[in-house]
């Protein structure tokens, strides 16, 4: 009797985690799959993907759409955006950083970013725009490797030695941009140190041609880095006393919701 609970518990969680590899494979660059696309993905036999496939329909998790009898393709469902609107609630940083964002934003009219770490990849978690025609196709939940743009950037600058070390171990930097000549550990490491001399990072070109960011920590009560503050936007824009501008007042907002998390530098 015991075995046989225990046997089936197991083939539960297995079930679990082949439904939980059916949602990761949508992405912002892919987001609808068909079943044969799921099954021949995940090497799942097509009756598995099927099952799958319905129980998380008839959860909200995923939506049919069908195009005709021969085309029926699933997207992600709004009980995902239900869930994510939770997740967002529990991110203190993001409640108590929005109205400083957008104060800085009235002020410069450029694009500002909230920038926090998840494992090895960095995630916008927040995005305030300004009214520029010019602007970056960042999205709110767009992920990134920590080694790309200045807000990721900042990230790993303030990584402890272990997590940097297991970056470096398991990330391919040549993933970087033709436009950033970070392309090795020693020229990664020296950036870093750059960064955390000078307490802020700037990116130029690294995610978009012809764009730079600036980014400046965010601490919380600890002193650690919870998120990055990040300001973007086309390179032109950035340049002489307007950019010494941009970089002054993004720097003083960071501060001031470093103090609202209760972060105090004495």
């Amino acid at each position: 009797m015991a075995y046989r609970l225990i046997e089936r518990i197991a083939i539960m969680n297995q079930s679990v985690l082949k439904a939980l590899d059916i949602l990761s494979l949508f992405t912002q660059e892919k987001h609808e799959y068909s079943l044969t696309d799921i099954s021949n993905k995940l090497d799942m036999p097509k009756p598995t993907a099927y099952r799958l496939v319905t129980a998380l329909e008839s959860r909200g998790f995923l939506i049919k759409k069908k195009f005709s009898d021969h085309d029926i393709r699933y997207v992600l469902g709004l009980r995902l955006l239900e869930l994510g609107n939770l997740v967002s609630e529990k991110l203190e940083v993001r409640k108590i950083a929005y109205p400083y964002m957008k104060k800085l934003c009235d002020e410069i009219n450029e694009d500002v970013h909230l920038v926090i770490a998840d494992g090895h990849e960095a995630i916008y978690i927040e995005k305030v725009e300004g009214n520029q025609a010019l602007r970056l196709h960042t999205k709110v939940g767009m992920r990134s490797a920590l080694h790309v743009g200045s807000g990721p950037k900042l990230l790993l600058a303030f990584k402890d030695a272990a997590f940097i070390d297991d970056y470096f171990l398991k990330t391919n930097l040549s993933a970087l941009t033709p436009h950033s000549s970070l392309t090795s550990h020693y020229e990664l490491s020296k950036e870093m140190e750059g960064i955390r001399y000078n307490g802020y990072s700037i990116s130029r070109g690294e995610q978009d041609a012809e764009t730079i960011g600036i980014s400046y920590p965010i601490r919380d009560h600890t002193g650690s880095v919870a998120a990055a503050l990040a300001v973007s936007g086309p390179t032109i824009r950035f340049f002489g006393e307007r950019g010494q501008v941009i970089q002054d007042e993004t720097q003083r907002t960071a501060v001031a919701i470093s103090q609202q998390l209760g972060y105090r530098n004495d």
